[in-house]
């Protein structure tokens, strides 16, 4: 599989896509005004200790504070000799109190109404490996394996890690390399470490002591693999610091991070624009006719599956299968692109063959293992639906584009101007009992006075005979269909 990265840097916003055989798989983008937080080390000041939640509440300069969960706090009472932690797990308020300092890392962006999330349980990646300077475990990536060289990466860790005692994650990356290298790699992490951990005495709270690479270099660092063909950059500088990285850090890919030059932009030459478009749409036609409909709300997403247009040409069954064996690939490819994270609920088809509902299965778990995110899939449940997990770290691709929309507030919906018609009736009748006014005005939108003036002509008229008030109306042309106001005069 021939994968390409895209990047299209501007002043305002860094956008990187991942095109896998020319179909574009995954988007991910940084503003300069709003940049993203994950891995970025915090000094933080402890505002509030809630018992009731195993949980704390962490000012880290932001707007809003940060959530730290009890699982998430390094435990002041050290495994035994044994390496066996403590039985009896640790309450919040034995580990903090208001007003400490602490050192946390964001695990996750400020989602919604919701705050940033923090551990305390640093951890600091570079392309082979990722330091735990609170461990002295070493772990492989599952992604690496053949056991042999798991077992070898494994002892090389060990033996050059000397009497630090700081544990080590090796990264998929990290597969085939040689010693030198891992050693490079180790003293790096332990330099960045040196310097957080000075950096922290002297910061006040609040203060940020270290900062995650921009979005093009992780890019570089954390997503790109040996199947990526070429990194095409539309920005001469970004690719001059990009090219320098690479050859520091990354040198197996320097000779494919080429700078476009192209008079189109890079997106638009690639489709990517048209492709973004449709990601924030509510309908995801597939090929075979049938269709998906993609519903975000705050506590999950759910994913219905239809048959649509394709009328199959054996029997209901297979045509059934077919469709939601189209439906697992889309919707994996469509997860990765709008970045949806936490819980997905998936309705396909229901399948009456007990191995066809374990292929389509299969085939969702198989097009999931592309991707970076971790994600957990359930067997279909007794009512034919798929429960699933996919890691959320940060917003997905329709929150960090799109807002709601200012006239339903998010709703999808309005009022049909036959039921504002009457709400306005109904506003009538209860303006002239409170007010002793000589004549009422309603002002509306150009759907509810056509109505008045047409289909409701009568029930006005035989209303306004019952107050015995003269009515008056002005269309406002900022009013939606379904607003109205009515004023005594």
């Amino acid at each position: 599989m021939s994968t390409e990265v895209l990047i299209n840097v501007t002043p305002q916003e860094t956008r990187v896509a991942f095109v896998e055989n020319g179909v574009l798989q995954e988007v991910a983008i940084e503003r300069t005004r709003k940049s993203g937080l994950v891995g970025n080390v915090f000094k933080g000041k402890v505002c509030r200790v809630l018992p009731g939640m195993e949980a704390a509440f962490v000012d880290i300069g932001l707007e809003k504070a940060a959530f730290l969960h009890v699982s998430d706090v390094i435990a002041k009472t050290p495994p035994n000799a044994s390496g066996i932690a403590p039985e009896t797990p640790q309450s919040i308020s034995s580990m903090l109190h208001e007003g400490q300092h602490v050192l946390v890392q964001v695990v996750k962006d400020p989602l919604g109404t919701k705050g940033a999330r923090l551990t305390t349980q640093v951890t600091i990646p570079s392309r082979y490996l990722v330091l735990m300077p609170h461990s002295d475990s070493i772990g492989v990536s599952t992604r690496v394996e053949d056991a042999e060289e798991r077992e070898r990466l494994r002892e090389l860790v060990l033996a050059e890690r000397g009497d630090s005692h700081m544990g080590f994650i090796l990264r998929t990356a990290a597969e085939g390399v040689n010693a030198e290298e891992l050693h490079q790699d180790m003293a790096f992490l332990q330099r960045v470490w040196a310097k957080i951990m000075e950096r922290d005495k002297s910061a006040k709270a609040g203060a940020c002591v270290y900062h995650d690479l921009p979005l093009v270099k992780r890019t570089l660092r954390d997503m790109v693999g040996e199947d990526c063909e070429k990194v095409q950059i539309d920005s001469q500088s970004t690719h001059k610091e990009l090219l320098e990285f690479a050859e520091s850090y990354v040198p197996e890919m320097a000779g494919r991070v080429e700078l476009y030059t192209g008079e189109r932009p890079i997106f638009e030459l690639y489709n990517i624009e048209d492709e973004i478009a449709k990601a924030l749409e509510r309908k995801v036609m597939l090929k075979s006719g049938g269709y998906l409909i993609f519903d975000q709300t705050e506590s999950m997403t759910t994913i219905d599956v239809n048959t649509g247009g394709f009328v199959g040409s054996r029997n209901l069954e297979e045509t059934i299968y077919k469709t939601n064996l189209e439906a697992a690939q889309a919707i994996a490819r469509q997860l990765r692109l709008r970045n949806l994270g936490g819980i997905i609920i998936i309705d396909f088809i229901d399948m009456a063959e007990p191995e066809h509902r374990r292929q389509v299965l299969r085939a969702l778990e198989k097009a999931m293992d592309r991707d970076h995110a971790r994600s957990q899939i359930c067997d279909v449940s007794p009512l034919g639906l798929v429960e699933m997990t996919r890691k959320r770290t940060r917003e997905s691709l329709e929150h960090v584009l799109c807002e709601p929309c200012p006239y339903c507030k998010g709703k999808g919906y309005m009022k049909t101007a036959e039921s504002a018609c009457y709400d306005l009736f109904r506003e009538i009748l209860r303006e002239s009992r409170q007010y002793d006014a000589r004549e009422l005005l309603v002002l509306g939108s150009q759907e509810i006075v056509d109505l008045l003036l047409d289909e409701e002509s009568a029930s006005l008229a035989e209303l306004q005979e019952f107050i015995d008030i003269p009515i008056k109306y002005h269309v406002e042309s900022q009013y939606i269909q379904d607003q109205f106001d009515v004023v005594p005069l």
